[in-house]
């Protein structure tokens, strides 16, 4: 299932990450029958409207005309930093269970019944949140509606199914962490980042953990936190408001409310000097991480005076926010290369401490200390020098276009509102985020160059690629219904 990173080892539009709430789905390819022809008044945009059901559910619904196809959500504000020591893992093992029956549906049949009325379901899992999703045409929305709230309600599986299932995540874990060797380096460099953060821990959870976990352990975290008050419901396509808050209130607004447990900070200790993360692993190549600890924005306070974590972003995006940027001339281009790839990312909204991330493949020849010291250097030279207008005006036209570029997608709206409403954001919180990057000046951006790249915020990995294991097989893995793949 799906665990998004929170970096990104290759160059890509900056915006694209930051609207998604750093968390990115595939888009499906529609099996669904074809758009009649639409009028102008019909696909004009209509603005998303949000509501509070009586059992306190929150219901965000944005009409798009523009396909008769509608897309549900249901995003639960509970990820793997609600977990605590000993249970990692339990989040994303519960997103699995959930595919695994309720009082009246046997494992398998929520997948079946939704492929049965030509739709296209998954979930994920992050740090932040969990969420469900159906894809669907839209005359068969109330349908969807009903079984997603009876799993949401409703959710029971015999200890047999979580055994079965438990083995899949743990193979789920070895291939995607710890048969890749970039991805256990994130994990330790993560580790290493993070004291009193629960973002120190895998999604997908320590292998001990999962060997350790029980059945109980999933089902007091699905009673703890899948309430009404913990969830929204996100009805995005060709729908009336007025017909979902009524389906809404029909099918989820009858699930009996509780209350939510509290939830404490906890804030992570000053940092005071350089950690460093080696690992050794069978690999092609060497690579190089730095991760140091920024600002985010949150919630109220998300577009109070001038967050340094906007000017960040539009940092990030002056080093590799499109292709020729500046990691990219300096680093991989030219007769003194150091790297062959490079990188830079910087986190943004979260519910917990975000990072800065730059990150490069050393060229042949080269070591990652020598691309350690080069990444440095670009974000030295612009605390220095700083940025021209032409630079800044180039990658703030590359936001424009990515956010025109979104609205084609009625999933990507969806996903938009429902990770906005996860870290407390309001409905037009990406026009505004749109409005704030593009007022970030080049005077903003030379100052947190200088401000933040320090050894006091500098988390250091590096992979020492090893020869190849000649007698390690391939894995083979079969993903059960519910996992992106």
């Amino acid at each position: 299932m799906k665990h998004p990173s929170p970096r990104r080892a290759a160059s890509g539009a900056v915006l694209a990450s930051v609207l998604m709430a750093l968390w990115a789905l595939p888009a499906l390819a529609q099996n669904l029958p074809p758009a009649d022809v639409a009028s102008p008044a019909a696909i004009a945009p209509v603005p998303a409207q949000q509501f509070t059901l009586a059992n306190g559910m929150t219901l965000i619904v944005k009409p798009d005309r523009r396909a008769p196809t509608a897309v549900q959500m249901v995003w639960v504000r509970v990820g793997a930093v609600d977990e605590v020591d000993g249970t990692s893992g339990v989040a994303h093992a519960l997103e699995h269970m959930m595919f695994k029956g309720t009082k009246d549906l046997k494992a398998g049949e929520f997948s079946r019944r939704v492929a049965a009325l030509g739709g296209r379901e998954n979930a994920f899992t992050t740090r932040d949140y969990t969420g469900f999703y159906q894809q669907i045409p839209t005359g068969k929305l109330e349908q969807v509606m009903k079984l997603e709230s009876d799993r949401f309600a409703n959710n029971q599986w015999p200890d047999d199914e979580f055994r079965r299932e438990i083995e899949v995540v743990k193979e789920e874990r070895r291939m995607r962490t710890d048969d890749q060797p970039r991805a256990l380096l994130n994990e330790q460099q993560n580790a290493a980042v993070f004291n009193a953060s629960p973002y120190h821990r895998p999604v997908v959870g320590w292998m001990s953990d999962l060997e350790a976990m029980k059945p109980d352990d999933v089902r007091d975290f699905f009673r703890r936190w899948y309430v009404p008050a913990n969830a929204a419901l996100v009805v995005a396509g060709d729908v009336d408001v007025a017909q979902v808050r009524a389906m809404a209130e029909k099918y989820y607004g009858r699930i009996p409310a509780r209350a939510l447990p509290e939830r404490k900070p906890r804030t992570e200790p000053v940092q005071r000097g350089i950690r460093r993360v080696e690992f050794k692993a069978p690999a092609e190549q060497a690579y190089v991480s730095l991760a140091f600890r920024v600002p985010q924005i949150a919630g109220g306070q998300a577009f109070d005076g001038d967050s340094d974590a906007y000017a960040l972003v539009v940092l990030s995006a002056v080093l590799d926010g499109y292709a020729g940027a500046r990691l990219d001339r300096a680093l991989t281009q030219g007769p003194d290369r150091v790297a062959d790839s490079a990188g830079a990312y910087s986190g943004f909204v979260g519910r917990g401490p975000q990072l800065f991330v730059l990150d490069g493949v050393p060229a042949a020849g080269k070591s990652p200390e020598a691309v350690e010291v080069a990444l440095r250097a670009q974000v030295a030279r612009i605390a220095r020098e700083g940025v021209g207008a032409a630079e800044l005006a180039r990658v703030k036209t590359q936001w424009v276009a990515s956010e025109t570029y979104k609205l084609d997608s009625v999933m990507a709206q969806a996903r938009e509102l429902g990770s906005n409403w996860v870290e407390g954001l309001p409905l037009d919180a990406s026009t505004r985020i749109i409005a704030k990057l593009q007022a970030v000046t080049a005077e903003q951006v030379q100052a947190v160059a200088a401000k933040y790249f320090g050894d006091d915020q500098l988390t250091v990995a590096i992979l020492r690629p090893l020869p190849p294991d000649p007698h390690r097989r391939p894995r083979g893995f079969a993903a059960p219904a519910g996992d992106l793949r």
